[in-house]
């Protein structure tokens, strides 16, 4: 492990956090211009086996992939593959079906397509077949108009973008993952992870339920910590929406249904199927190292990166209910998204996990953990490190 002494605070919180039982097993990275200045693990990976949390355990992290797949496909808009604000018929012909041949590649990256859910439940044998849940969605009509409201694609983002990527390269989103962006920068980060990343990957252990909670993969009714304040009805909604089966909010965060799987996300095939949305597998140090590469130009030009992360919409969401902020498929400071900074810009996991790049301090940040919080973006464990990194600045 390493931590540069200028950021001796933050080890103390993590292994706080490990010691009070907080954590089960986490790692925590930081780049600072660039430089590793933080590289932490500990804990447990396995709680039923006992195995320790390596250097090299990945875990999964959810909706961390969401800021990747957009990565992906600005790329392709830089080399003139994809039109941004394009109609996403162009490159998709089915999609124009009910209604839809007016929205862009845009809406999709924020969240504003009105396409949250994937009506029909998907059967498991389907899980791995990103191109037939694709054409699920591209059969639906929007549930409101799009460009006029946005509301969180928990799992849709994915298939949606990720199906304009494979129209125009005949890639998925992991493959050109794997051949653009961590093998030429050697991340441990995978979007479908190889069997041999699998056995070593960290066990999730979901989160205290609520007495009405939601399946794992699903929302639980607890709000995300940290949102309370202010917004206090706002998170009242989510709660409610939360314990309510037939919420756009649960049929949003619930199908294809992770939960149908013995062990939820630990699944062997939800760990290989790649979904664009909530599929990497990842060290806190891959994901720190790719927020690295992102703010030093690496992976899109420094233009395309200040537009990417300008916010596009900013408000109340009309799944998540409490107030979001999008730029082209990253999270932007907010209720869900709660930075020390407002130069910050990432996007965070389901129970907790984070990737964070700050362009104008030069900071990269990366958390995994296995031990699920009941929140559906974020969790404090994890922000507690993150306000130890600003405090060490």
């Amino acid at each position: 492990m390493h931590c540069d002494p200028r950021f001796s605070r933050v080890r103390e919180v993590f292994e706080r956090q490990l010691a009070d039982g907080s954590e089960l097993g986490a790692a925590f990275a930081v780049h600072l211009d660039g430089e590793l200045v933080v590289d932490l693990w500990g804990g447990v990976a396995d709680r039923h086996t006992g195995r320790p949390w390596e250097h090299d355990t990945p875990a999964f992290a959810y909706s961390c992939t969401k800021a990747i797949t957009a990565t992906v496909l600005l790329q392709l808009a830089e080399r003139g593959l994809v039109d941004v604000q394009g109609a996403v018929a162009d490159v998709w012909p089915e999609f124009a079906a009910r209604g839809k041949g007016a929205i862009t590649v845009e809406h999709l990256l924020t969240h504003q397509s009105g396409l949250p859910v994937v009506e029909e439940p998907v059967p498991v044998e389907e899980f791995g077949d990103l191109a037939a849940i694709a054409a699920r969605l591209a059969g639906q009509a929007p549930l409101w108009e799009p460009g006029s409201a946005h509301g969180y694609h928990a799992l849709s983002y994915g298939f949606l973008v990720g199906e304009v990527i494979r129209r125009v390269t005949g890639k998925s989103v992991g493959e050109l993952v794997s051949a653009e962006i961590a093998e030429p920068l050697g991340l441990e980060l995978w979007v479908g992870a190889p069997d041999p990343v699998i056995a070593r990957t960290a066990r999730l252990k979901a989160g205290e339920r609520p007495q009405a909670a939601a399946t794992e993969g699903q929302a639980e009714a607890e709000p995300a910590e940290g949102a309370l304040g202010p917004g206090s009805l706002m998170v009242a909604e989510m709660a409610k929406a939360a314990l309510d089966p037939h919420s756009l909010m649960n049929r949003a965060l619930g199908n294809p249904g992770m939960h149908r799987l013995k062990g939820g996300a630990n699944h062997p095939v939800i760990l290989r199927a790649g979904w664009p949305a909530a599929g990497v597998v990842t060290t806190a140090r891959g994901l720190a190292g790719f927020y690295r590469s992102l703010i030093a130009g690496d992976l899109l030009r420094p233009e395309t990166l200040r537009d990417a992360v300008r916010p596009r919409v900013d408000g109340p969401d009309r799944v998540l209910f409490l107030d979001t902020s999008f730029g082209l498929g990253y999270m932007r400071p907010s209720m869900t998204f709660p930075m020390p900074s407002e130069t910050a810009f990432g996007h965070s996991g389901l129970g907790g996990s984070l990737g964070i790049g700050d362009p104008e301090r030069g900071l990269a940040i990366g958390y995994v953990m296995n031990k699920m919080a009941n929140a559906v973006s974020g969790n404090l464990r994890g922000l507690r490190l993150v306000q130890a990194v600003y405090d060490s600045l």
